[in-house]
């Protein structure tokens, strides 16, 4: 019996890759938001910021899986929702 696909897999993310979201002024320098993203065998957050080239340290944003947060060199699997939130401030 095939088992059914996880309900925290998002709809738009093709087989292979993560579905990657950046929030705020991380949003604003990539000019855009959402995409998928190919997966590499034993992928984390920590390489893909990196391959990004995005601007600021990974050390000052938080890290999402699947709207959890989540450790920078946790291992990624096909299907997961990756977040990368910057630091906000405001009063």
């Amino acid at each position: 019996m095939a088992t059914p696909l996880a309900a925290s897999a998002p709809a738009s993310a093709p087989p292979g890759t993560v579905h990657l979201r950046l929030f705020a002024a991380l949003r604003e320098a990539a000019g855009w938001g959402e995409r998928a993203w190919p997966l590499q065998p034993h992928d984390t957050p920590r390489r893909l910021f990196a391959e990004l080239g995005l601007p600021g340290s990974l050390e000052q944003m938080r890290v999402a899986i699947n709207q959890q947060f989540a450790d920078p060199d946790t291992v990624l699997e096909a299907g997961d929702e990756l977040a990368f939130l910057p630091p906000i401030s405001g009063g």
